[in-house]
């Protein structure tokens, strides 16, 4: 589908994922309820309706996916859906008792020794199985086919240096875009491989961080969803005027914070959850609230929007879950591997408090198809304004029953 214009110039339609773990299974079913809203309106196997893909940490793993079927929405969006639905713990990392064991012993010793201890561990799980996986799975040569066809204008992926501190954005491009710098961060022109979605999926402590080069030498590279103060900025930079961003903190409202069981001090899986919250959840309502600010001002002194100067008005729409993610999460911790159950036990993190940080990890199809389907609806609840936003549908508009039923009935056929 063509992109709208406005003055000749293109209006792109960027797509923004954030990181989540085991939370971005609920990416996905947004992504195949937007593709069931493109075929109630007669838009199949068109291409997906985002020139620009910018996924960070796992939502880098889903754009990629995006990414290689760029020509067919309905298709990538299904097999998004298919490898979420029968996720396993083990398809992502070492979850067996000899692996599991060393690792967790090695980081207690760490922590208790370290001044004894020759060797810290670089991680407290491997992550070599999502590797694998997405080696058979990630083709960097079906990446640059969709943008040499035209179908993607843009694909980047956000990662953090563990040795310079710098926030660094891998882009690839149909037409040349000059990479850009600001305070501790920068993005770079690169071919996107398995290596930049592994760093950027690293969540630190969990997982290793990956060797990456940048400017002629290597760095070690880790989530990047760390230190990243303006998620949606690597969007407009590409050349987006219309952002969608899929957001993996849920919308609270009144009487959620009274389901939350009461206890004593705060146990490190509790206290953990919360840390990991403000690396994962955070960055982007806080970069949507300075957007939204920023429209406002444009709106009101429009002098001032110039694409030289980087000043323009953004469109921006957001989905997110209106169900409390860490109270699903609650509800299959028991479906956590046995190791890993044993090793977030002595930290609360199989109680019902520090289910949060537990969701990070619960790579099992009983919660992650549950974050699909909670994905599904929400998007169908928001089908008139995303299939607007999206394909400038006109909604149709809704007409009271009352006044259906007073409606007289149509005549019978002879």
């Amino acid at each position: 589908m063509a992109s709208p214009r406005r003055n000749g110039a293109p209006r792109l339609t960027a797509l923004v994922m954030m990181g989540g773990g085991a939370r971005a299974a609920y990416q996905a079913g947004v992504l195949r309820g937007l593709a069931r809203i493109a075929r109630r309106h007669g838009l199949d196997h068109v291409r997906i309706p985002f020139e620009i893909i910018c996924g960070t940490s796992a939502g880098a793993i889903n754009g990629a996916g995006l990414a290689i079927h760029a020509h067919d929405f309905q298709a990538a969006a299904e097999r998004l859906a298919a490898l979420w639905h029968g996720i396993h713990a083990d398809d992502v990392y070492r979850t067996d008792v000899l692996r599991v064991g060393v690792s967790g012993a090695r980081w207690l010793s760490a922590l208790a020794l370290g001044w004894a201890v020759q060797r810290a561990p670089r991680a407290l799980f491997d992550n070599a199985p999502l590797g694998a996986m997405l080696g058979e799975l990630f083709d960097t040569e079906r990446v640059q086919a969709s943008l040499d066809a035209g179908s993607l204008q843009a694909f980047a992926v956000t990662a953090l240096s563990y040795t310079t501190g710098r926030h660094v954005t891998f882009y690839q491009s149909h037409h040349r875009i000059h990479p850009w710098r600001r305070s501790q961060r920068m993005a770079v022109e690169a071919r996107i491989g398995v290596d930049h979605l592994l760093a950027s999926s690293s969540i630190p402590f969990l997982f290793p961080a990956m060797p990456l080069e940048l400017e002629g030498h290597h760095e070690w590279f880790g989530d990047g969803t760390m230190r990243q103060m303006s998620p949606l900025s690597p969007a407009i930079h590409l050349g987006a005027s219309r952002v969608l961003a899929i957001g993996a903190a849920s919308r609270q409202r009144p009487g959620w914070f009274d389901t939350v069981p009461a206890g004593g001090y705060p146990s490190l899986a509790q206290v953990g959850g919360q840390a990991l919250a403000s690396i994962f959840l955070d960055g982007l309502s806080a970069d949507l609230e300075r957007l939204q600010h920023i429209n406002s001002l444009l709106a009101r002194m429009p002098e001032l929007a110039s694409d030289s100067e980087g000043w323009r008005p953004v469109e921006v729409m957001t989905v997110s879950p209106s169900e409390p993610i860490e109270a699903i999460a609650a509800e299959h911790v028991e479906r956590l591997p046995r190791t890993v159950r044993a090793l977030l036990t002595p930290l609360g993190g199989t109680e019902a408090r520090g289910a949060a940080f537990a969701s990070y990890l619960l790579f099992e199809p009983e919660f992650t198809q549950a974050l699909l389907a909670l994905g599904e609806r929400d998007a169908a609840a928001q089908e008139d304004e995303l299939a607007a936003f999206l394909y400038g549908v006109i909604p149709t508009p809704h007409r009271p029953q009352a006044e259906l039923d007073r409606e007289p009935p149509a005549p019978a056929l002879a």
